[in-house]
């Protein structure tokens, strides 16, 4: 069972996501449930509300986007459905539809692509599906919200009256209107409406000519308004048949609102199932714009954030345009505690809240701006003492109130339980109060508590580097300029610089010097120690990038020496091969030049074409020779590059077996194929296209022939073309 109290939630700030969350929701209720996010009470849960945005967050690159989820308040309709014999408004009776139809949409959507989203589907498959309502209001209440004309009988029949009695009324009025026009009664405006009834603008001169009923008159006295007695019997025959369509539609409205009360737990669920959803889609946008996703979550005891974000200092440095330092924190079974250490601003407290704060966001089922090889367990508490805790209002001082706090700890801890503690023991007597602190540390270790915890304390210093699974950490700071780095790292504590950041803010180096003076000599040197340390670690660190820096050109010097080499031997052989060949006409050119010479002088046909053919011989035993050599050699260097060629093979696949056991398990959402789609076997290499799918299998045609094969067997290769037949 999870259970992450309120005090922790407000020291990780998390009221603030909440709001920022809020801030993405569409509806009323989801904007109130947003407000209220709390971790799950149980892994499962948790578990589940991370799959639900997940899955969410996935649909962006999905081809079926999720449906639209918002809908209107019903918390009026509720309430007066809840009164006997009430009656609705005609708008309420849309809204009931509206969010019926909406919820409609969402079971049919995500029973269709439960593969896709199983999680989703689960969160509404035990929503019942009802067109009941539907039906009923769409029988009664028409697209404009008004009530229809054939929703009854009767309805029907007084409305055709009254349209026919608005006939007559007109016909009578446009004549009266004609006559007394003509006689010259009538004012230059000649008609207005008064009361809803069209009257005469007679002037008051010939008021007592015009036969009708006195309406009124103008401010001025000078016309006067009068309904024509030709008008008034049908007028009074609209006014009763108005009456009786108004009892009609009350009447109706009245039976429409019987006909929904059954149905008001559905509604109240309707509007639970929706805003649940608003929340959903808010976290997934939330996630969007932290660039956020789910870690890998194991059932170990192991915290491994790569690349983790502040999620609010994210957000605040972007809208400035600043940049944010990402951390990598590491806690397992043999390093359950970190004691952080070094000056202040840099950046400890923010480490700590960002481990705090992106536990707290994964365990609400939120996704969390870290790398995505980064693993994370759930923890049953999460215990934090962050700030300045002086409580005004019990009249505690600061230390007393962190007593409390540790006392609550002791009770709580256990090895389930996640400690975060900024600038543990102080507020007290620095001996004193860092052997308590001492003794407390003890006893989270003892517990087997996983905790990251910031300190000024020598001895927690020297007790995280005796003490297997305490691990001592620093915050980087640059040590000529003092500056922060705003880097953790690991295996070392950290100096607080203390005098070193009082020179460097100009306190007098005489007052420095006495305040060293009062200081016990060992701790003096202690620090000093520390922060010569640091400083060798600083310029061992500027030395290892340039040596990096210079065995990278040296690198690069080498192997454009190489590459002149290789232009340079290449030229060479090149010379060789030619001087050898020149050799070689001079020694034939010589040989020739005696023989002729020789047959010159003693005629001899025989011997000269026997010198001849002896010269031909042992040139073409040579060439036999070259030959022979050459096809050696050419094979030798094919062979050896064959076993480089496979040699280098092996290396890639190792590399990519290595890659596989590492990379996080990633869980592809399934592809479902369609008729004209080109897909192929898993196993094979030709690809064809899907005829017919029925009960799970596909019939695919290959061109020379078709076959049967399970969907599962299949992968997608290409969707059918949309202008495809």
């Amino acid at each position: 069972m999870i259970k992450i109290n309120k005090k922790t939630l407000q020291d990780l700030e998390f009221d603030i996501v909440c709001e920022q969350v809020s801030e993405r929701c569409t509806t009323e209720k989801g904007i109130a449930k947003a407000l209220t996010i709390e971790p799950y009470p149980t892994p499962k849960q948790a578990l589940f509300g991370l799959h639900q945005t997940n899955e969410y967050l996935s649909s962006r690159t999905a081809d079926s986007a999720i449906p639209n989820h918002g809908f209107d308040s019903l918390d009026h309709e509720l309430k007066y459905l809840a009164i006997e014999d009430s009656t609705l408004e005609k708008g309420s009776f849309k809204k009931l539809s509206s969010i019926s139809e909406t919820v409609n949409i969402h079971l049919k959507f995500f029973k269709k692509f439960e593969e896709l989203y199983p999680t989703l589907y689960n969160t509404v498959r035990e929503t019942e599906y009802t067109t009941a309502i539907i039906d009923a209001v769409t029988r009664i209440i028409d697209k404009y919200g008004e009530v229809r004309d054939d929703a009854t009988p009767t309805l029907g029949t007084l409305r055709r009256a009254i349209n026919q009695t608005k006939g007559r009324i007109n016909s009578s009025f446009s004549s009266a209107l004609g006559q007394y026009a003509g006689y010259g009664y009538l004012d230059d405006i000649r008609e207005t409406i008064v009361d809803n009834v069209r009257v005469l603008a007679v002037t008051a001169m010939h008021r007592r000519k015009v036969k009708g009923s006195i309406m009124g008159s103008s401010k001025t006295g000078s016309i006067t308004y009068i309904q024509p007695e030709a008008t008034l019997q049908a007028q009074r025959e609209l006014n009763n048949l108005i009456f009786e369509e108004d009892e009609e539609v009350k009447r109706i409205l009245k039976e429409l609102t019987n006909a929904m009360r059954p149905f008001i737990p559905l509604f109240e669920e309707y509007q639970e199932l929706l805003s649940d959803i608003d929340v959903i889609a808010a976290k997934m946008k939330y996630a969007e714009k932290l660039n956020g996703l789910l870690p890998k979550i194991t059932t170990d005891r192991e915290l491994t954030i790569k690349d983790a974000y502040h999620p609010l200092l994210l957000l605040n440095n972007n809208a400035k345009n600043e940049k944010t330092y990402p951390q990598d924190i590491h806690l397992d079974q043999g390093s359950r505690i970190i004691v952080i250490s070094g000056p202040n601003a840099g950046g400890k407290s923010i480490t700590l809240k960002t481990v705090g704060l992106l536990q707290v966001m994964l365990q609400s089922g939120m996704l969390i701006p870290v790398h995505e090889y980064s693993r994370m367990c759930l923890f049953n508490k999460i215990l934090t003492d962050i700030g300045d805790n002086q409580s005004i209002e019990n009249h505690l001082s600061t230390y007393s109130y962190r007593l409390k706090n540790m006392n609550y700890f002791l009770k709580k801890c256990d090895k389930n339980t996640l400690i975060l503690i900024d600038e543990f023991g102080t507020g007290s007597d620095p001996e004193l109060g860092g052997a308590l602190a001492e003794t407390f540390l003890e006893v989270f270790h003892e517990r087997e508590a996983f905790g990251i915890i910031t300190t000024h304390y020598a001895n927690l210093k020297m007790m995280a580097n005796e003490t297997p699974e305490i691990v001592n950490a620093n915050m980087l700071f640059d040590a000529r300029t003092l500056e922060p780095l705003f880097k953790l790292h690991m295996g070392e504590a950290g100096s607080s610089f203390t005098f070193e950041v009082a020179q460097k803010n100009g306190i007098p180096y005489s007052l420095i010097n006495r305040s060293k003076k009062k200081v016990e000599r060992g701790k003096i040197r202690f620090d000093k120690s520390i922060a010569n340390l640091q400083k060798e670690r600083s310029k061992l660190s500027k030395t290892t990038s340039s040596l990096k820096a210079k065995e990278q050109q040296a690198a690069k010097e080498k192997a454009q020496l190489a590459e002149i080499n290789e232009k340079v031997q290449s030229k060479l052989e090149a010379y060789q091969e030619l001087y050898d060949s020149n050799q070689r006409l001079i020694y034939l050119g010589t040989k020739l030049d005696g023989i002729s010479k020789k047959f010159y002088h003693d005629k001899k046909k025989r011997e000269l074409v026997a010198e001849f053919m002896k010269i031909v011989q042992i040139e073409n035993s040579k060439r036999k020779k070259q030959s022979a050599k050459e096809a050696k050699a050419q094979k030798a260097k094919e062979l050896a590059t064959k076993k480089e060629a496979e040699k280098h093979v092996k290396v890639i696949r190792e590399k990519k077996k290595e890659a596989k056991k590492t990379a996080p398990e990633v869980v592809k959402p399934k592809v479902i194929l369609r008729e004209g789609d080109r897909v192929r076997m898993f196993d094979g290499k030709a690809v064809g296209v899907i005829d017919a799918i029925e009960k799970g299998k596909a019939t695919v045609d290959y061109g020379m022939f078709t076959t049967n094969v399970s969907l599962e067997q299949l992968e997608l290769v290409q969707r059918k073309k949309k202008n495809a037949k």
